[in-house]
C-alpha cells in the first residue's frame, strides 16, 4: 500500500477509533443504570476491531515510513486517552500528509 494512502487510512481509523472510545461514555451508563448491556457489547466489539486496526496501521507506518519511535509510541499512548486521537491528528498527522 502506498505510504500516502496508508497515512490517509490511519487518520480515518484514528478518528473513528476515537469516536468509538468516546461512545463508551454513553453505553456504559446505559449498561449500569438502565440494565441495557447490548449497546455496550456492540460498541466494545467495534472499538476492539478499530483499536487493533489502529495499532496495525501504526506499526506499518513505523516500519515503512521509518517514523520516529518517540512519536510512534506517543501515538500509541494517545489511543488510550479520551480525545487523544483527535489531538494526535491535529498535532502530528495533518502535518505529515
Amino acid at each position: 500500500m502506498e505510504n500516502t494512502k496508508l497515512l490517509h487510512y490511519f487518520r480515518i481509523v484514528a478518528l473513528i477509533e476515537g469516536c468509538s472510545y468516546l461512545s463508551f461514555g454513553i453505553t456504559v451508563p446505559m449498561r449500569e443504570f438502565l440494565d441495557m448491556p447490548m449497546p455496550n457489547k456492540i460498541v466494545g466489539w467495534i472499538h476492539g476491531v478499530l483499536f487493533i486496526t489502529y495499532c496495525l496501521l501504526l506499526l506499518q507506518l513505523f516500519l515503512k515510513k521509518h517514523w520516529n519511535f518517540k512519536v510512534s509510541f506517543l501515538l500509541f499512548i494517545l489511543s488510550f486517552i479520551p480525545f487523544g486521537t483527535f489531538w494526535a491528528d491535529k498535532r502530528y498527522l495533518r502535518k505529515l500528509q
